[in-house]
Parts: structure tokens; C-alpha cells; sequence
């Protein structure tokens, strides 16, 4: 009986289109628009040299040593400025016009003039910094021991950095993951459509076909389980898709772990079915406020967990970090998230452990609320 029951549910539930595009169509469509928008979020962090300009005039001309400097800093392709030469009308014209963010000019001491403040003006004024405390220095030196001439400019040279860059975890981080991760995890949350349904169905006072499934001398538990078996398997299947048309289609990493991140889908599947049926038997109302429980508390979820504003979820972790544990779609980008970044798994491990006990949670609450319903007549 069991069998049956779960054949003809799924067959049931794959014809009902409005379910099947929320659960699978909607995020498809948003993973596209969320691909079309961040594809290049990534190249306004590349540097793009400099536009500046440098007076022209009898100082700038008979120093040597500003004139190498400027002009090594201006070509190649990691130059950090791209320079013109000119007078100071023509250069006072430019920067109005903003077509360069400031001038240089030396009368006979080095000056800025820009005609805001901002960050490539500060990147211009440090280098300029830079060049008159090394210029001062080597000044300094040289007049103190004349005869460290040659030596002081071998050094100057041979620049060093002792710097190095080290990547905090194995991978690099990238910006626009959290958007598609917390999507991924809206979509397991949407997976409680199927769950409202299952209760919907099996609630007589709400439709006939309920008050028939009760009529029936199949035991109603047995008849919910069954039904629920069945929309988790299509809605498995779903995320399944749905993550395989981001991998293979848009070229979204997950890391090395792949095992993982099929148990983490799983889970949160599995969360967003029991979701759905613990609202739907909690909420005696209709299925329209049951619906707009459901899709308002998701979408909080997902703001709450960067998918809408990203500097959200470091808000809310920092400030109400509460609020991050019990929010199953930030536990879920949260575990993706972590298999991507972290070498160890135990961040992993305990947002999944969270996540599970909100799947046992909900299973049980529907479980003693469905099974205490009775109805006086059908």
C-alpha cells in the first residue's frame, strides 16, 4: 500500500505546475539574473591606473630624478598612473573636466591639486609622500657620508617587500558565492510547498479531497507518509537539478567536496519539507495565509542571510549572532559556504547538526499535531 500510495502522489505532484515553478523554475530564473548581475562583480576590485597631469614648467624640467620616477611609475602594464604632460591651463581644464583626478606641480616645492578627496587621490598624494621622504633621506645620507654614494643607490635599487600574502583558507575568496549560496538555500526552504500540501490534503475541514483521504480505510499517518515520501523525492531531484545547472552551467564552484554539499541539499530539503507541513498544521487558517507565512518568513530568512544585501549577514552575525543559528537558509549558505573555504569541517559539521535538529523539530511538531486531529463528521 505504501508503494502505491507514494506512485500515485508523485505522479500527482509532478502535474502540478504552479508547485514544481516556485520550486524549481523561480530559483533557475533568479540564479540567472544573480549571473547576469555579478558576473563581473570581481573586476571593479582590479586596479586601473591613474589619470594625472604634471605642469610643464622650468622646475619640473630640470628635475631629473622627479621626472624618472614619475615616468617609471607611468608605464608598463602594472603602472600606477597614466600621465600627460602639459601646461597648467591645459591642466587645470582637465581636472574640471575630470579627466584626470589631480596635477602635479613643482614651484619649486612638489604640489597636489585635486579637486576632491577620495581614494586615488590619497593613492597619488602617498606616492608623492613616498618620493619626498626617500629624496629626503638619501639627502640626508649623502651629506653625512658622501662616500656611501654608490652603495645607497644600489640599495635604492633593489627595492624589497617583506610582505608576504597569504590566503587565509584554500581557496579564494569570492564575493558574489554568498548571493548563490543563500539562493541554493532559499531553494531548499522552498521546498515547504510540498510540505503545505501534504497537510492541505490530509486536512478535512479545508478541501473534499482531504475529507475523501480521511474517509478512506487507509490509516492517515501511514497515507501522510507515504505523500511526504513522495514530495521529498521530487523536491531532492529539483535541488539536485538546480545544482547541476549551476555547476555545470554557470560555473559555480562548491569546492572539493561534493559529498557534502549533496548531504547539505539534502538536508536543507529535507527542512524546507517538514517546514512547510509544521506551518500548515500549526496555522488553522486558509491556504493563502499558510502561503504567505511561509513565503514571508523564507524571504526574511534569505535578507537575513546576505542573499538580498551581502554586508547583511556579517551584521547580523556580529551584533545579533543569535539570529544566525536559527535562521536555517544562513545555516545552509553557511555550510556550503564553509566547504568551499574552510580547510576543516567542523564549522560545517555544526551548522549541519543546527540544521538537523530544525528538521527533527518540525517533523515532530507536525507529527503530534496531525495525529491529535479529529473531525466530527466528513
Amino acid at each position: 500500500m505504501f508503494w502505491h500510495i507514494f506512485k500515485n502522489r508523485f505522479k500527482c505532484l509532478t502535474r502540478d505546475k504552479i508547485t514544481i515553478f516556485w520550486t524549481l523554475m523561480f530559483p533557475i530564473v533568479l540564479a540567472l539574473l544573480f549571473h547576469l548581475t555579478l558576473s563581473n562583480i570581481g573586476g571593479s576590485e582590479i586596479f586601473q591606473p591613474i589619470n594625472i597631469a604634471v605642469v610643464d614648467n622650468y622646475h619640473y624640467k630640470n628635475n631629473e630624478n622627479f621626472k624618472k620616477v614619475l615616468n617609471d611609475a607611468s608605464t608598463g602594464e602594472d603602472r600606477l598612473f597614466n600621465l600627460t604632460v602639459t601646461s597648467k591651463e591645459e591642466a587645470d581644464i582637465l581636472l574640471e573636466n575630470k579627466d584626470v583626478e589631480g596635477y602635479i606641480e613643482m614651484d619649486p616645492q612638489i604640489s597636489l591639486i585635486v579637486k576632491k578627496s577620495g581614494l586615488t587621490q590619497s593613492i597619488i598624494k602617498n606616492f608623492l609622500d613616498n618620493y619626498l621622504q626617500t629624496f629626503s633621506a638619501v639627502e640626508t645620507i649623502l651629506s653625512e657620508n658622501p662616500a656611501k654614494q654608490q652603495e645607497l643607490f644600489e640599495a635604492l635599487g633593489n627595492y624589497r617587500t617583506y610582505i608576504k600574502e597569504v590566503p587565509p583558507a584554500k581557496a579564494k575568496l569570492d564575493v558574489s558565492l554568498n548571493f548563490f549560496y543563500s539562493l541554493i538555500a532559499m531553494a531548499c526552504l522552498y521546498g515547504c510547498f510540498f510540505g503545505l500540501r501534504e497537510i492541505t490534503d490530509i486536512q478535512a475541514d479545508i478541501s473534499p479531497l482531504a475529507a475523501r483521504i480521511n474517509a478512506s480505510p487507509v490509516h492517515k499517518l501511514k497515507a501522510f507518509l507515504s505523500s511526504s515520501f513522495a514530495s521529498l523525492v521530487i523536491h531532492i531531484i529539483e535541488i539536485g537539478a538546480f545544482l547541476a545547472f549551476l555547476v555545470f552551467v554557470l560555473k559555480i564552484d562548491f569546492g572539493e567536496n561534493t559529498g557534502f554539499v549533496i548531504l547539505t541539499s539534502l538536508t536543507g530539503s529535507i527542512t524546507g519539507v517538514s517546514y512547510g507541513a509544521f506551518i500548515s498544521a500549526l496555522v488553522k487558517k486558509s491556504e493563502n495565509v499558510k502561503v504567505a507565512i511561509l513565503i514571508s518568513t523564507i524571504m526574511t530568512w534569505s535578507f537575513l542571510a546576505g542573499m538580498m544585501h551581502p554586508d547583511m549577514k556579517y551584521v547580523i552575525t556580529k551584533h545579533v549572532p543569535f539570529l544566525s543559528w536559527i535562521n536555517p537558509v544562513n545555516l545552509l549558505a553557511d555550510s556550503y559556504f564553509s566547504l568551499y573555504f574552510y580547510d576543516n569541517l567542523s564549522k560545517y559539521a555544526m551548522n549541519t547538526i543546527v540544521l538537523f535538529l530544525f528538521a527533527v523539530l518540525f517533523c515532530s511538531g507536525t507529527y503530534f499535531i496531525v495525529r491529535r486531529r479529529k473531525y466530527a463528521s466528513l
